[in-house]
């Protein structure tokens, strides 16, 4: 039964022992080039328009990005001969052609990635800064692969025009202004968007797990303003454990004191994602002294077990056997799947904190 119980938590390591997107957030970047993205306020845009009969006109591209620049505060210049800091560049394609994808992060697993599978319309987006192409690479695609059967079936005529007219809508759709902020390291312009009325909920959300990314120290007071508003509260609680030590007692508080399973988890979650990042074991005494609190709720158990083995410390050993021969003692058939994933956690962790030859 431990046997195969093991080979169940092997396959859950991988998204139990990740790598913070905090850690991996633009450290391809030199400093030199880090104080230059932090400066870009003058964008050049740049977009060519590919089918199978040839170029065709990529004004109505330019125009969907250069708007949507502007909407965050950028200067939009079309002319490359004129001052700018950066230069956005799409390429749009009836039929892509496979550049090859970055390596940046996790970025090469994330389904705005460049795909070498693809081979329908897509839009890839660089930058470049000067005359440096920046290692960032993103994808736009159609919901067709085959241009000319979409075309047939919609009456819409000629398969290329019809391909840049979906990949456009597609462009006002896919957030880039947002991402670029993020990368460009420009907290002011998103904490700006995030306090606007009009800025729709699914942006918000985006938003804050990009300012948690970056560890941004501006985003602080306005993360824990957050963590009021019902709607965004579980976001602001994940976004705080991708920032600073000073995020640990706000997080402390809220597995303690919040009445919101799902809010308290995340806490949970942002805790051993703080504990691990920083190599600080403060967060393993609240942890533990919720571990099997009064009244927890299982979802939260689970997070906390998970925690607890992502910053191993021998305090944790015996509060997780415990817990353990507590679990063990649970027989339903067929079994609660929720007590499962508490069981895989728990024993996970106590692998983590407890590594003794004789233990097995």
């Amino acid at each position: 039964m431990r046997i195969g119980l093991l080979l169940s938590i092997l396959a859950l390591i991988g998204s139990a022992a990740f790598v913070s997107p905090a850690e991996a957030y633009r450290d391809y970047l030199t400093i030199e080039q880090k104080a230059q993205l932090e400066k870009i306020q003058t964008v050049v845009v740049e977009a060519i328009a590919l089918t199978d009969k040839g170029p065709v006109d990529a004004a109505p591209l330019e125009d969907v990005a250069s708007r949507r620049l502007s909407e965050l505060g950028y200067s939009v210049v079309r002319d490359v001969a004129k001052p700018h800091d950066a230069t956005f560049k799409l390429k749009c394609e009836q039929r892509k052609t496979w550049e090859g994808t970055t390596v940046a992060g996790g970025d090469a697993d994330l389904p705005d990635a460049p795909s070498r599978l693809w081979k329908g319309p897509a839009c890839q987006l660089t930058y470049l800064l000067g005359e440096t192409r920046i290692k960032w690479q993103k994808e736009v695609r159609t919901d067709f692969e085959d241009a000319a059967a979409a075309a047939l079936s919609a009456n819409a005529g000629e398969p290329g025009v019809y391909a840049m007219s979906k990949l456009r809508e597609k462009l006002e759709q896919y957030d880039f202004p947002v991402l670029l902020a993020a990368e460009w390291g420009h907290p002011d312009r998103l904490l700006k968007l995030l306090d606007a009325n009009d800025t729709p909920q699914v942006r918000k959300i985006k938003i804050i797990s990009l300012l948690g990314e970056m560890q941004a120290d501006e985003a602080l007071p306005k993360l824990k303003a957050m963590l009021k508003d019902k709607n965004l509260s579980k976001e602001a609680a994940v976004a705080l454990g991708s920032m600073g030590k000073e995020g640990i007692p706000i997080l402390v508080d809220i597995l303690k004191h919040s009445k919101q399973p799902e809010l308290q988890a995340a806490a949970a979650k942002g805790l051993g994602d703080l504990g691990n990042t920083h190599n600080d074991s403060s967060v393993v005494p609240p942890l533990l002294e919720m571990l099997d609190a009064p009244g927890i709720d299982i979802t939260v158990q689970t997070e906390i077990a998970w925690a607890l083995g992502r910053v191993p410390d021998r305090r944790s050993v015996q509060p997780l056997f415990d817990l353990d021969k507590k679990l063990q003692k649970i027989r339903k058939d067929p079994p609660d799947p929720q007590v499962k994933k508490l069981k895989e956690a728990v024993f996970w962790a106590i692998k983590q904190v407890y590594t003794e030859d004789q233990y097995s």
